[in-house]
């Protein structure tokens, strides 16, 4: 597993609509939400994550940046390829 440290640094000040929407494009869907707000997504593969926010301008902190990181086991190149760094 690569250090998340630096994806980390990467994605923190990126807003929630923007990891949802790079989560779509990698083809998790929502499976559901909870009764908390939290919104289950789910990869074909089984890969899951769970993402709770009030409004699409939240800002993550690091350690919910990094469980995020942890379950998509998104890599420097993934995001790249899902637009949300340069």
């Amino acid at each position: 597993m690569t250090e998340l440290g630096p994806l980390i640094h990467l994605l923190r000040n990126t807003p929630v609509r923007e990891i949802i929407r790079a989560l779509e494009g990698d083809n998790f869907s929502l499976r559901r939400t909870t009764r908390t707000g939290g919104h289950i997504y789910v990869h074909p593969d089984k890969r899951r994550v769970v993402i709770h926010y009030h409004h699409g301008n939240d800002i993550f902190k690091r350690k919910i940046l990094r469980s995020v990181l942890e379950a998509t086991c998104w890599t420097k190149d993934d995001l790249t390829r899902l637009k949300l760094v340069k």
